[in-house]
Order: C-alpha cells, then sequence, then structure tokens
C-alpha cells in the first residue's frame, strides 16, 4: 500500500506543466469476506492530475479566471444546443415529408428563440465567442454547418452575416491541440468537477 502511495506522490511531484492532464492510478485496497476467509484486494481507477497553473503576472491570472467563469457559463449551453440537435435530427427522420419536417422546425425554432433568447442576452462579447467555439466542440460541426442543415443555407447566411457585424463567425472552428489548448484544459477541469 505505501509502494502505491508513494508511487502516486512521485507521479504527482514530476508532473509537467505542459497543460496536459497526467494519468496517475489510484488504488484502493479492501478486504471482502468470503466463506469467513478474508481476501485482499486492489481497485485501480483513473484520475487525471492537472498540473499547477502557474502565471507570470496578475494580468495573466485574470486573465485565466476570466477564461474559467466564461467557460462555467457557456458550456452548460453548449451542451444544451447539442442535445436540441440530436433530438431534432432524431424527431426528423421519423416525420414523413418535407411539409411536416418544415412546420416542425419553425416549432422548435420558436421553442429555442422563447427559451434561449434572455439567456443570450445576458452573455458577453466573449462569453459568445467561446459559446460559438464550444459548440463547435461539442457537434464536431460549426455553428454555421448545424443552421445550414436544419434551417437552410439562406438562413445560415443571415445569422453569419449578423454574427459577422458584431464582429464574429458562426464557422469559428475549435482547435484543444493549438490556440484553444488552455480553453481545452478549463473544460476538462469543470468536466470533471476540479473547477
Amino acid at each position: 500500500m505505501l509502494m502505491c502511495a508513494a508511487t502516486v506522490a512521485i507521479a504527482q511531484e514530476k508532473t509537467p506543466d505542459t497543460g496536459a492532464p497526467t494519468f496517475v492510478p489510484t488504488v484502493k485496497v479492501s478486504k471482502v469476506l468470503r466463506d469467513g476467509d478474508s481476501i485482499q484486494y486492489m481497485e485501480m481507477s483513473n484520475v487525471y492530475v492537472y498540473p499547477q497553473m502557474t502565471f507570470g503576472s496578475k494580468r495573466q491570472q485574470n486573465s485565466y479566471m476570466r477564461l474559467v467563469k466564461n467557460v462555467k457559463k457557456t458550456l452548460p449551453l453548449a451542451k444544451e444546443v447539442r442535445q436540441i440537435l440530436i433530438e431534432t435530427a432524431e424527431y426528423l427522420e421519423t416525420l414523413p415529408n418535407k411539409k411536416a419536417k418544415d412546420e416542425h422546425m419553425k416549432r422548435v425554432e420558436q421553442s429555442v428563440f422563447r427559451e434561449y433568447k434572455p439567456k443570450m442576452k445576458q452573455l458577453t462579447y466573449s462569453q459568445g465567442k467561446l459559446l460559438i467555439k464550444l459548440i463547435n466542440r461539442e457537434c464536431n460541426s460549426t455553428s454555421y454547418e448545424a443552421i445550414q442543415a436544419f434551417m437552410g443555407p439562406l438562413r445560415a447566411g443571415f445569422w453569419q452575416a449578423f454574427a459577422w457585424a458584431f464582429g464574429a463567425s458562426l464557422k469559428k472552428e475549435y482547435d484543444p491541440d493549438g490556440t484553444d489548448r488552455l480553453t481545452e484544459r478549463v473544460v476538462l477541469m469543470v468536466e470533471a468537477g476540479q473547477l
């Protein structure tokens, strides 16, 4: 048991600050009684240890804390969008003709506007841009492609022009290994309940 604890401690100490999680096994030793005998066994579970964040300045720290706050606010919305898209796509497959599909899409659009318009109005500019990228992360397609698939190219073009007027783009892609590396790290930590 002490050997396993020492291994975990050593692995945590030698974790490089690359921003990527490091796999560290944790060990749980238990005794089970079977027919009056006790048997020891070990359960291994995966734990991902994130290296400590070090900041060069107070400004970097504030920027990171703002990113954490923005991810916590927008990630649930991106997950809800993914769920709506999945449910809508599944239901559209069951409808018999184009007219029924168009009527259903109008009802979905009205429902989405009614429910999410107040939430979207509360987002800041940076949160809106982050939401566009997180939707790409969750859905494996850009916001533009999702709108185009459900509402057609004309409506997608309208919303792209609307976003462009505010300095954003619905065609932005999420790059977890490049420009969005820190965002990916924060997202993984939020999903794991570490932030």
